[in-house]
């Protein structure tokens, strides 16, 4: 439980991944009637996904649109590549370069 001290990248507390909860902690009465499981269910991977783009850099509206917008024409067993973290890959593999002024 000490791999912190072997891998200088990693933190020794989980403050980070507990304020990224948070804003699901304060809703969660808003959220107590989400009509049915299949809704909470829905929102429940909803916001893991805009968590996940926050936790990556990555704006989730923009990823959201975009998977949106192109999942019906997509492959199933490629479905993966949507991820958010894959999506910033390919999205940052397809950017191009910037040149020094």
């Amino acid at each position: 439980m000490r791999t912190f001290l072997i891998d200088p990248r990693l933190r020794p507390d989980n403050g980070l991944s507990e304020r990224s909860l948070r804003p699901v902690a304060i809703g969660r009465k808003n959220w107590l009637f989400a009509g049915c499981k299949a809704g909470g269910d829905a929102t429940g991977i909803l916001l893991s996904l805009v968590q996940t783009c926050r936790a990556l850099g990555a704006d989730p509206y923009d990823h959201l649109a975009d998977v949106l917008a192109r999942i019906q024409g997509h492959p199933a067993k490629r479905v993966a590549e949507l991820l958010p973290h894959r999506w910033l890959a390919a999205k940052t593999a397809d950017a191009p370069a910037v040149t020094p002024a």
